[in-house]
């Protein structure tokens, strides 16, 4: 019989990049439901041509340009591709999708070495890539097409809830729509941020499975929310109740799914929370003070940059080894 060794540690698990990834796709089914009931179809063909256009060109990348013979889809571009269609507004057009995918795969991922080794999450620096090259495509919002009430022949424009919070007031939001209606998605936005109450019952579905952890979006939204609550008070019709900085936005769809990014998130507890701590302060930043209505996508971004600092801060102590 032939022994093989290897150096520790030895950690038996059935687990695999492929089955994590495809939890991480049930649970945005929800939300891609959600986004085709408010939208349409075309918030569908977004979503799929996401993920099979992102597994086709790291197939490339990793078959062709990188030689690897051996190499087999796992499911983390697809997952990289749906994230990026669900942070898009279903007036974008296809063409500007693959720009993304191919910003996202290329660039943000295999420039620095494949999946594991990329600094920044993907699927958000597309965005915000797109956001600065395509401004108009990337800022056109149409209301929902369906609603708990009927459905509606015309597509037209619209603002998103925080836009009018910031150019109107927060009484003006809600002459248009209400709580009920930021929590199941029925407001413009892009597609799969809208419905809060869906991302967070996919959430769930990840924490029953053991695939996230809770720490950074407790502290993410938890600091969220105490922000508001202290600006709330301080002007209520300027800044907007805690409650609808919860549900308004990317911020369930950021902290749920795109903050807790395995690769681009500290290893330790708590840099986790100082990590979940710094995106929610730097959210509410963004919101209130930036010309642009949302901070999701920039804050989870700049904390991605700050993770190797507060991974080396915040490492445990080597055991045998006194504190420095």
């Amino acid at each position: 019989m032939k022994l093989l060794t290897s150096p520790a540690p030895h950690v038996r698990t059935y687990d695999s990049t492929r089955k994590i990834m495809i939890d991480v796709i049930i649970a945005l089914v929800p939300a891609v439901i959600a986004g085709t009931f408010f939208f349409g179809l075309q918030a569908l063909i977004l979503s799929i041509l996401g993920m099979l256009s992102a597994e086709a060109l790291e197939f490339f990348i990793m078959r062709v340009l990188r030689k690897d013979k051996n190499f087999k889809p796992n499911g983390s571009a697809a997952v990289t591709g749906l994230l990026l269609a669900l942070n898009l507004s279903v007036a974008t057009p296809w063409w500007v999708l693959l720009i993304g995918v191919l910003f996202a795969i290329a660039i943000v991922k295999h420039t620095f070495g494949g999946l594991g080794q990329n600094i920044f999450n993907p699927a958000l620096a597309a965005r915000v890539f797109l956001l600065v090259s395509f401004p108009t495509a990337m800022t056109t919002w149409y209301k929902p097409i369906a609603s708990f009430t009927g459905w509606y022949t015309d597509i037209q424009t619209t603002a998103t809830p925080l836009a009018v919070l910031k150019s109107a007031g927060f009484s003006k939001v809600f002459e248009s729509t209400n709580y009920l209606d930021l929590a199941f998605g029925n407001v413009g936005g892009c597609i799969g941020e809208t419905s809060a109450i869906l991302l967070f019952l996919g959430f769930l579905y990840l924490l029953f499975r053991g695939r996230i952890k809770v720490i950074i979006p407790a502290t993410y939204i938890g600091s969220v929310l105490l922000i508001s609550a202290i600006f709330y008070n301080v002007n209520p019709e300027r800044f907007g109740s805690p409650l609808f900085h919860l549900l308004a936005g990317g911020l369930m769809l950021g902290a749920l799914f795109m903050a807790t990014d395995m690769v681009t998130t500290p290893m330790t507890l708590k840099g986790q929370a100082i990590f979940g701590l710094g995106c929610g302060i730097m959210t509410m930043l963004v919101r209130y003070l930036a010309g642009y209505p949302e901070g999701v996508s920039l804050s989870i971004l700049l904390m991605n940059a700050l993770v190797p600092i507060i991974d080396r801060h915040t490492q445990h102590r080597i055991f045998g080894r006194e504190k420095k």
